[in-house]
């Protein structure tokens, strides 16, 4: 192996781990997303790093974890995260990135089966300024594009008797919580 190699595999790694972190600690820790437990103690996320340095070659990785997705038994791969830390560090670029990625759903004949949820470091929600603590609901350690199959998301909603609670209920955690608190999340002993 190179050190180019083992450079990029450390940098996979690392971004993995800083996922990991993120889900563990913000989505699963605060219940951010009361659907992710499950499957992530289960084994079935999947979780995949594009080494795209342009929007271009993100778009192309997007829509091979989109055919991979849809083609895994959900058993082994409930739904994906395709991490992106070497493009789209600006959140406007991401956002509008996501016009493209909604393209590749409908190419891809996908629309219905598979969704794209967005997380992004800067992620800020149209009617929020950036320093509004309810964008942490959508704040990532890297751009992130998180692929969802559709039957899963309608077991979930059906589930539930208020599926827009979740984002009242997550509002409310992180305002109660503040900044102090979110970034305490990150700098426990051991990190």
């Amino acid at each position: 192996m190179t050190t180019t190699q083992g450079d990029a595999k450390n940098a996979e790694a690392s971004c993995i781990a800083d996922t990991r972190r993120w889900i563990e600690r913000a989505v699963i820790g605060l219940n951010l997303c009361p659907f992710a437990r499950a499957p992530y103690l289960d084994g079935r996320v999947c979780f995949r790093v594009s080494h795209a340095d342009n929007s271009d070659a993100l778009l192309d990785d997007l829509c091979g974890e989109l055919q991979t997705l849809h083609a895994a038994d959900p058993e082994d791969c409930e739904t994906t995260l395709l991490i992106a830390p070497f493009v789209l560090a600006d959140f406007l670029d991401f956002n509008d990135f996501l016009d493209a990625a909604d393209a590749a759903i409908d190419v891809l004949k996908l629309d219905g089966v598979i969704q794209i949820a967005s997380f992004h470091p800067q992620y800020c929600f149209a009617d929020s300024a950036p320093e509004d603590i309810e964008n942490c609901t959508n704040r990532s350690p890297w751009p992130i594009l998180h692929l969802l199959r559709e039957s899963s998301i309608e077991r979930a909603v059906d589930s539930m008797t208020d599926p827009d609670a979740i984002y009242r209920r997550n509002v409310d955690t992180l305002r109660r919580l503040g900044w102090a608190g979110w970034k305490a999340l990150w700098s426990e002993a051991g990190d």
